[in-house]
């Protein structure tokens, strides 16, 4: 692009930053911040309070490059409540794949250097990359998402300072309070004070995700809810519920809907405090809360189906996972046979091979059994009377070594390609799970896995021709191919994995 392109390219989108900010089009939450100079604070574009004039607004990427500025987060419209910034925001895949690292807690033991090194580039480079498409660097990034974090539980908790210093991760109150001091210009007690709603105590722990509407909670049940391993998951009264293993520690997590307020309440029971910010974030990208929703309508409404699926699915999401060796596992059950049959295995499984769940967290938790089977379990299992063939258990038991000695991983730094490499090498995975594993573990919105029966009778497809027109057909689909997939099988029933 050349500078005057560039030029160009900014004034236009000022421009459209500007009437986003005068309408309060709700769009583009999350997606930009407003400083406002006469006031040193920083807003959502759509804080209900008067709004500041043109000459006294900038805008900003995201809410670290405010603060980096000198704004303070605003108390009215809290952007720590904002629809968080879609992690593939921008053209750098080494971004995305930076954010993802710093939302699993790269940082919080680790230097720019070793996030640096994850992802294959300099830290210089990191840092430039960084400030070019989120207008702030990746400590400061962090450091606002730790911010904001706590800022919502001290709304909408009980819990004692302490122990939300430490589930931000800030190692002590008195880090805790100077952050508070710096950001807000007040305490984090003094904050507490000024909030409205009451905070209900009930034994647990109960978290508000916001997500970027529209949000189709229905539709992404039914995909969850066919696919609930029996004893670890299930769908009740429109909630969603699972047990999980956390270092160690186990524990259960309900997730029901508030539309009203557009957000999931997020439950936890068992887990420590420090757990939270964790569930958080991987609950985060289960749910698929933050997705651009209006960027993947523009490009996928050019295909005349996907336009009409659309009309009938709005607000489509790509369910994520909780664990990625469990995902994979329950995509090796699910090749060339019905959804049903693969989750009935999937129980199977995890009530021989899982761990049962000892404690009932008290009466309002929800009642599960198990936890699936770590990868250390599987890979010596016998799978004996289970009804898996014999090149299935075979497949999921060097998937289980695979994971056990380190040659397959699921970390989020590494390439959509690299990732994929690494898992076909295991004999017995093909193309199809390694695409469907990458759509719900790795988050890769462009993950395809064309061969998919499913997929090719949605498109109208069959056989190794179909596969061919139906891969060339999706290329104008790019780079959101995977919600493409998602809108194919919402038009069948039982497909997908």
């Amino acid at each position: 692009m050349t500078p005057r392109r560039a030029y160009t390219g900014r004034m236009q989108l000022h421009d459209v930053y500007e009437r986003a900010r005068l309408s309060r089009d709700a769009r583009f939450d999350g997606k930009f911040f407003v400083g406002v100079r006469t006031t040193g604070i920083y807003c959502r574009p759509i804080c209900p309070a008067n709004a500041p004039k043109k000459e006294n607004v900038e805008f900003y990427p995201s809410a670290a490059a405010a603060c980096e500025a000198g704004f303070r987060p605003c108390l009215r419209c809290r952007p720590e409540c904002a629809p968080g910034t879609p992690a593939w925001l921008g053209t750098s895949t080494t971004v995305r794949r930076g954010l993802r690292l710093i939302s699993d807690g790269a940082l919080d033991d680790g230097s720019i250097e070793q996030l640096a090194d994850r992802l294959g580039v300099t830290s210089r480079h990191l840092r430039r990359l960084f400030t070019r498409h989120l207008g702030a660097s990746p400590l400061a990034i962090a450091h606002t998402q730790r911010l904001h974090f706590a800022k919502r539980l001290i709304d909408q908790t009980d819990l004692p300072m302490s122990e939300i210093s430490i589930a931000a991760g800030y190692g002590s109150v008195r880090r805790f309070n100077d952050a508070f001091r710096n950001t807000y210009g007040r305490t984090p007690r003094e904050l507490r004070k000024r909030r409205r709603d009451t905070v209900r105590s009930t034994g647990a722990l109960t978290v508000r995700l916001p997500w970027r509407k529209p949000y189709d909670w229905d539709d992404i049940l039914d995909f969850l809810a066919g696919r609930a391993t029996p004893g670890v998951e299930q769908v009740v009264d429109r909630c969603y519920r699972r047990s999980v293993s956390l270092d160690g520690d186990i524990g259960v997590i309900e997730c029901c809907p508030d539309e009203t307020e557009g957000s999931l309440l997020v439950t936890v029971y068992g887990l420590p405090t420090s757990s939270l910010f964790q569930v958080v974030q991987k609950y985060r990208d289960l749910f698929d809360l933050d997705a651009p929703v209006s960027e993947i309508e523009d490009l996928l409404g050019r295909d005349k189906q996907l336009r009409e699926l659309l009309q009938q699915n709005p607000g489509i999401r790509v369910p994520g996972a909780w664990d990625g060796f469990e995902l994979t596992v329950r995509a090796i059950l699910g090749q060339q046979v019905s959804v049903k049959a693969a989750t009935t295995l999937a129980g199977r499984i995890a009530s021989r091979y899982g761990a049962k769940i000892q404690d009932d967290f008290g009466d309002s938790a929800p009642k599960l059994s198990r936890v699936f089977p770590a990868a250390e379990k599987l890979a010596r299992a016998q799978f004996n009377d289970i009804g898996l063939v014999q090149s299935r258990i075979d497949t999921i038991r060097r998937v289980s070594r695979a994971v056990c000695d380190g040659s397959l991983s699921f970390d989020r730094g590494q390439t959509q390609a690299e990732f994929h490499q690494s898992l076909v090498a295991i004999k017995g995975v093909g193309d199809w799970t390694a695409q469907y594993v990458a759509m719900r573990v790795l988050k890769d919105p462009d993950a395809f896995p064309a061969s998919d029966l499913g997929l090719l009778k949605a498109a109208g497809e069959s056989g190794t021709a179909g596969i061919r027109n139906l891969r060339s057909r999706a290329q104008a689909w790019r780079p959101w191919r995977a919600y493409a997939a998602m809108l194919l099988w919402s038009s069948l029933s039982n497909s997908g994995g």
